[in-house]
């Protein structure tokens, strides 16, 4: 059904489009809320876990997924709304869907940002074989090399995590802890990163799971008009001291003070979330961006060895991932 629906989205109406998967996700919410937002299968620990460098009770990745020129536009207000609370995050470009300036990236580059590469064309059309992955895996190891990008996101959050050893990455986030609204809602089950290997002795790269629903989710298509559900999440994470791992689009994000389209919402909602985070866990939290998330599994061999069964587990059979930890 996914196939066929990226084959005729461009000839759907965008407010058929969103009206079709509000219903869907009125349809699915009931039958959720015992594993949305919060599964608590989710929150069991890597064996062996040591814990978040400096003894920090959690761990804070912020990320943009940056979808049509639009949002492209309001990157900077969305660097400056960062910065002024003194947080850092990836942008995730789409390389050829629009264009991405140069002078952008090196301008959040040198203010201590990231740059990740957000699938090729963002038309769902990456994993429908093997052959147009390998295909389109060529020109976005083109892309990883020339932005000097170190990590992933795939569109729509759809995942293979054999076929992405075909990157030249060293971290994924294509995946979720649980969300039962997106096309490819098979979650991972975990709010920790982990190892994901490959094929020869020592390779892999490390995968992150978003953990705190897109703003999309709330806001776009559920109407939600606070950021409670993102407060009640995140103290969970915190207390479970996991990973809170967020994706927040520049593109639906109204940054004036005029009228919200049909497709978005306030930017204060974010600026909330992230006073929210400064305020109630001040110190408490290790606030990193993915590229040092990655190098911390890597680095830490004891927490890399521990989490490559992990990783292999739920990839492999979830259902066995459930066994364990229970």
């Amino acid at each position: 059904m996914n196939k066929g629906y990226y084959f005729i989205k461009p000839l759907i109406p965008r407010n058929i489009q969103l009206f079709a998967r509000r219903k869907l996700i009125q349809k699915k919410y009931p039958r959720c809320s015992n594993i949305w937002p919060i599964n608590e299968i989710a929150s069991a620990k890597p064996s062996g876990w040591k814990g978040w460098p400096e003894g920090k009770q959690f761990a804070l990745i912020l990320t943009h997924d940056i979808e049509l020129i639009g949002g492209h536009n309001k990157c900077i207000d969305l660097m400056g709304l960062e910065m002024e609370l003194g947080f850092r995050s990836s942008f995730d470009f789409v390389p050829e869907r629009y264009k991405v300036s140069p002078a952008l990236r090196n301008l959040l580059v040198s203010n201590g940002f990231e740059i990740c590469v957000h699938g090729l064309k963002h038309d769902g059309k990456e994993y429908l074989s093997r052959k147009v992955f390998l295909e389109r895996a060529i020109a976005i190891n083109k892309y990883l090399k020339e932005w000097n990008a170190v990590g992933y996101r795939s569109p729509s959050m759809h995942h293979n995590l054999e076929w992405l050893h075909d990157l030249n990455i060293e971290y994924d986030m294509s995946t979720f802890d649980t969300d039962p609204f997106e096309p490819q809602s098979d979650a991972i089950d975990t709010i920790f990163p982990f190892w994901v290997p490959g094929k020869e002795p020592g390779s892999g790269y490390v995968e992150m799971p978003y953990t705190l629903p897109q703003d999309f989710t709330l806001f776009v298509l559920m109407h939600e008009k606070s950021i409670n559900i993102w407060k009640q999440k995140l103290d969970w994470i915190a207390e479970k001291g996991g990973m809170a791992l967020i994706n927040v689009h520049p593109d639906y994000m109204n940054f004036g003070s005029g009228k919200n389209n049909s497709e978005e919402f306030p930017a204060s909602f974010y600026r909330q979330f992230l006073e929210y985070v400064k305020n109630k866990y001040e110190d408490k939290f290790w606030h990193v961006l993915p590229g040092k998330m990655a190098e911390f599994i890597k680095s830490n061999r004891t927490i890399r060895q521990k989490t490559v069964a992990l990783g292999r587990t739920i990839y492999q059979s979830k259902t066995d991932f459930v066994k364990i930890i229970n």
